[in-house]
């Protein structure tokens, strides 16, 4: 289950009228804090960023998958929407954060998340990258 805090986060994103992303991020912050103090780890960082994703389909966040992803992300996304509200299971919580602790902790360092950003913007175009460094520009404070 995600923090109280960032449910609270979420949730006043969402009364500021920012997008399902910005409300998401929230949770993705919360996973790469809890590899970091060492509340369990991750196999890369893609999955840090995917396993917070889940939690914030499963929080109530109203965030589709992106348009690119597999079959089978987008099935789960479906799923994990669908489960918004319903309590997880205690036996596969237990058998998941059991398995997570086995992995490493390396995935939330700053080279690792510096290297995912930068992969993830290669694969969008330069049109789109100047498109949303413009819009970032206009909301930054004076």
């Amino acid at each position: 289950m995600p923090e109280k805090e960032t449910l609270e986060r979420a949730r006043k994103d969402k009364r500021e009228g920012k997008a399902p992303s910005t409300q998401a991020g929230e949770f993705v912050r919360e996973e790469i804090e809890h590899i970091r103090e060492g509340k369990h780890g991750a196999r890369s960082t893609k999955q840090a960023i995917a396993i917070g994703l889940a939690k914030a389909r499963r929080a109530g966040v109203e965030l589709p998958p992106s348009e690119n992803s597999s079959e089978e992300t987008k099935e789960q996304a479906k799923r994990d929407l669908q489960k918004a509200g319903k309590k997880p299971s205690a036996k596969r919580s237990r058998a998941t954060r059991k398995a997570l602790k086995r992995e490493g902790r390396s995935a939330a360092s700053k080279e690792a998340l510096s290297s995912q950003a930068r992969k993830a913007a290669k694969k969008r175009s330069a049109a789109s990258r100047s498109r949303s460094a413009k819009k970032a520009a206009k909301t930054r404070k004076k």
